[in-house]
């Protein structure tokens, strides 16, 4: 029986002979019937079970040689469960209540908790060694969630062991991702600091856990497997709401995450039965094909019963052989327009189909082939991409710290791993961290971990770190990295031991960091030990080399090479302000090779709706419309004028802070987009 199936309203708790009749202080809380028939179950066994409610009872923990044995079987469990206990300590500090963590018979392996409760704890035996199943601590949040395999809450005199009625406890259990259990996660406090929220960070926690368990299972497992990451509504992919697959590398499913269950409606055995061909109507290839590009955005698939789910794929085997082709660019000659086909679709075909085939664990080899040049190839004829390659080059091996700067989008990440592929540390890992969109307790773990979980710093020991969006990281973050780069060594979080640290840091951000700096946002001191050599990435809209870009992103999607661009495409393209910068210019390519399979030639009716209206918006602006610069703007502002023409030059002005972005500029302005193309429109001279 689980706890949310509901249950008989309002039942009668069991009475023992010599008790007074139970009333639950819980009952009180408004938890619902599905929670009292929970706990009424929990009493029966307990009674069936003859546990005394009021006999003290075994406190008595393992013997150290019983905990040692314990403590290693569960060693991976701890490894990934310690640093989101940190960060779940770290929401419920100074109220009174610890974080444990049990093993699947319900043994307490670790706790943290306040110093004071703590204390109080011990005196009923919450701690490392001890077992809180149900038979030997009657009814219990970690001996319940053990029995029931679902979240539980026992609050005050719901436990069934008057010695602990003094408890507040919330607990989720912790599954393998076949379903197995493998513990549980539990906040324990005093009841009178009981708080709705806190079973929602205990089960948000366990996912977390699982999550980590999942992940950490698709990249040192000695099988090649791949995980999907997926959702109906692809925002969510990347949060703790995003179902997560994984699969071994002939597509058969292997394991899935509690999201991917609840979100495909099987249990984790029924899940088993299926490959990825018949759940999502895919093959590996195709994945591999689509995803060997990191800017490759979420796949639209359907699950069996017609349902539309937006799927990412990641690999813990290499999905190319050069880091061009990971940019979803692959090396050809410069683009004419109108385009011809060049290269040889059969090579090309070839290339493809080593792709698609994992290579087996000892046949692995590093991104970069001897003899060739990552940051070469990234070279496509525009003087100000060049620039930058030059400058990365020269600073190849010099151990600075590099930051790039630029908008998003424009490709920081790619060379970021292309100059540590062609580095004397190509054979080490390259760790990539976002720093923004994460709170800091839980960016400072996944950066610096622990001794139980090392963090991302350590995972790219003799490699390169590279950290996005630096701009975004919260100040304690800050001063621990500018530790970091000044001592080169690092202290994890619970430990007395400094370890030392040999990276090499390459980080990117869009944003102004002085003016973040002068707001009190960023450290100084930081900024300048960053900045070791800084590059600014040039924008797509200040590239000459849009024509070979739209090429080689047009020969890496499935149509190929057969793909080719209309002359007044490709001039719409030159013409483009391209807001999104290579990333939009990714997104646009791929719709309309989707739209145009078949057709061989890309013309407008092959591009999107929202591309063509911001395309017509970007094209009415114009040198004949607007006036020259911001100084006549201003100076035609003291021109007595209409209301009319006063609206259309905010108009003009919005839309060209926003880049022609004309769905930011609607934003600003607070008026439809329509509006905006209809003003413009209207002010066409003949």
């Amino acid at each position: 029986m689980r706890m949310q199936h509901d249950g008989p309203s309002r039942p009668a708790l069991p009475r023992r002979a010599g008790d007074a009749s139970y009333r639950p202080i819980a009952a009180g809380l408004q938890l619902g019937t599905a929670h009292v028939h929970a706990i009424v179950q929990s009493h029966e066994r307990c009674v069936a079970l003859g546990v005394s409610r009021i006999e003290r009872p075994d406190f008595t923990p393992l013997g150290r040689a019983d905990l040692g044995v314990a403590f290693q079987r569960n060693r991976r469990l701890h490894e990934q469960a310690a640093p989101v206990m940190e960060m779940l300590y770290e929401q419920i500090i100074n109220s009174q209540s610890l974080v444990a963590l049990t093993d699947a018979t319900g043994t307490v392996l670790h706790s943290i908790g306040d110093d004071e409760f703590m204390g109080r704890a011990n005196k009923v035996a919450l701690k490392p060694g001890v077992n809180w199943s149900e038979s030997t601590k009657g009814t219990n949040a970690v001996g319940t969630a053990l029995v029931e395999e679902a979240p539980t809450l026992v609050h005050a005199d719901e436990h069934y062991l008057h010695a602990n009625h003094f408890l507040t406890c919330s607990a989720a259990p912790i599954l393998d991702p076949r379903g197995n259990m493998l513990g549980v996660l539990d906040v324990s406090g005093d009841h009178r600091s009981y708080h709705p929220h806190t079973m929602a960070l205990v089960r948000m926690s366990a996912r977390m856990i699982e999550n980590r368990w999942l992940t950490d299972s698709c990249h040192h497992d000695g099988r090649n497997v791949m995980s999907l990451h997926f959702h109906s509504r692809p925002e969510f992919i990347g949060t703790l709401m995003e179902g997560i697959l994984a699969l071994n590398a002939d597509g058969k499913i292997i394991g899935a995450n509690r999201s991917a269950l609840e979100q495909l409606g099987c249990s984790n055995a029924a899940l088993r039965q299926h490959n990825l061909h018949t759940l999502l109507g895919s093959t590996v290839g195709a994945m591999v094909d689509r995803f060997r590009s990191p800017l490759a955005p979420p796949l639209a698939l359907h699950l069996p019963d017609g349902r539309g789910v937006h799927v990412l794929a990641r690999f813990n085997w290499p999905v190319w052989t050069k880091l061009t082709d990971a940019a979803g660019a692959l090396p050809s000659a410069p683009l004419a327009l109108p385009p011809e086909s060049t290269g040889s679709p059969d090579s090309t075909a070839a290339a493809d189909s080593s792709a698609s085939t994992p290579p087996s664990a000892e046949a692995r080899a590093p991104l970069s082939l001897p003899g060739t040049s990552e940051l070469k190839a990234l070279r496509t004829g525009s003087a100000t991409m060049d620039a930058v390659i030059d400058k990365l080059g020269r600073a190849l091996d010099s151990g600075l710290p590099v930051l790039l700067l630029g908008d998003t989008g424009t490709g920081k990440e790619v060379l970021a791993r292309a100059l540590h592929a062609d580095s004397s540390r190509r054979a080490q890992p390259f760790v990539a961290v976002h720093g923004a969109g994460l709170p800091a307790t839980l960016l400072e773990a996944e950066l610096f971990g622990s001794p139980a979980a090392p963090g991302k710093v350590l995972a790219a020991q003799g490699g390169t770190l590279f950290i996005d969006e630096v701009g975004a990281l919260p100040l304690p973050v800050q001063v621990r990295l500018l530790r970091l780069l000044q001592e080169g060594q690092m202290l994890p979080a619970g430990s007395r031991d400094a370890v030392a640290v040999d990276v090499r840091l390459i980080c990117a951000t869009q944003h102004q960091l002085r003016e973040h700096i002068a707001a009190g946002g960023f450290r100084e001191d930081l900024f300048y030990h960053l900045s070791g050599l800084a590059v600014r990435v040039p924008a797509l809209r200040e590239r000459s080399d849009i024509a070979v870009l739209a090429r080689r992103l047009l020969d890496a999607e499935p149509g190929g090479p057969a793909l080719r661009l209309a002359p007044d495409v490709s001039a719409l393209f030159l013409a483009y302000p391209w807001p999104g910068n290579v990333r939009q210019l990714h997104r646009v390519l791929r719709s309309a090779s989707v739209m145009a399979a078949g057709a061989g030639v890309i013309t407008r009716a092959h591009l999107s709706d929202d591309f063509l209206e911001d395309a017509a918006a970007s094209a009415t602006i114009s040198p004949r419309l607007a006036p020259a610069n911001r100084e006549e703007e201003t100076a035609a502002l003291h021109v007595p004028q209409s209301l009319e023409d006063l609206e259309l030059v905010a108009i003009r002005r919005a839309v060209e802070d926003a880049g022609g972005n004309i769905s930011m500029a609607s934003r600003a302005l607070s008026i439809s987009r329509n509006t905006i193309y209809r003003k413009l429109r209207w002010k066409r001279p003949a």
